[in-house]
């Protein structure tokens, strides 16, 4: 089932209200980003987002963590996997982050939004240097080989129709923010290299 967005109404206007970002965010003792985690099916996006989120708490961090297949039980679960319903999940999801970022928080999102123009989109919702792209860096064979899901070996089988990589395109980051060699580190050291790059960034501090 394929979305369709409707053009929006002139008479609806964007109510400011009193309490806003920066005094969410002075509360909350922190500076708002949307950690945008892209990378293949296999790259371990959801892993290490999740091993940094526990970390960021420890921290005393305010974060929330948007997993693809978590959004997909309920915000879009009407949607399929072809080029058109990818981007409308990316955008929703896109929103919702702003949203959350709006409310003060270190948003994680975790989704392959395997094109470049799509993940632009969401950059172009957020103020300058909130968006951090983080590119969960494994070549298609070493995702492959783990296949944790089986969902290469049943793309390979014809099971699955538009997998990204294998018959649906993949567009990885030219310059993202942070590049994580997840083929060739620990979660753990993954981890650090995050923490380590968030503060010389200025979102958390240490």
């Amino acid at each position: 089932m394929s979305a369709t967005v409707e053009t929006q109404d002139a008479n609806i206007v964007w109510h400011q209200h009193a309490i806003d970002k920066a005094f969410r965010s002075g509360l909350k003792k922190q500076k708002p980003a949307v950690l945008w985690f892209t990378g293949l099916s296999g790259a371990g996006k959801s892993t290490v987002a999740g091993a940094l989120e526990t970390k960021l708490a420890q921290l005393g961090y305010h974060t929330y963590l948007l997993d693809g297949d978590n959004v997909r039980h309920g915000l879009c679960k009407d949607l399929s996997f072809s080029d058109s319903d990818r981007k409308e999940n990316i955008r929703r999801i896109g929103e919702l982050a702003k949203l959350m970022a709006d409310a003060g928080l270190i948003v994680l999102s975790a989704f392959i939004s395997p094109h470049r123009s799509e993940r632009q989109m969401v950059r172009e919702l957020l103020p300058e240097g909130e968006f951090i792209e983080v590119f969960v860096n494994v070549p298609l064979e070493i995702c492959e080989q783990r296949d944790p899901k089986g969902l290469y070996k049943k793309a390979r089988a014809g099971e699955i129709k538009n997998f990204t990589g294998i018959d649906s395109l993949y567009e990885a980051p030219e310059s993202p923010e942070i590049d994580l060699p997840a083929g060739e580190l620990d979660v753990a050291l993954l981890v650090d290299l995050m923490i380590e790059s968030l503060d010389q960034k200025g979102i958390i501090r240490l």
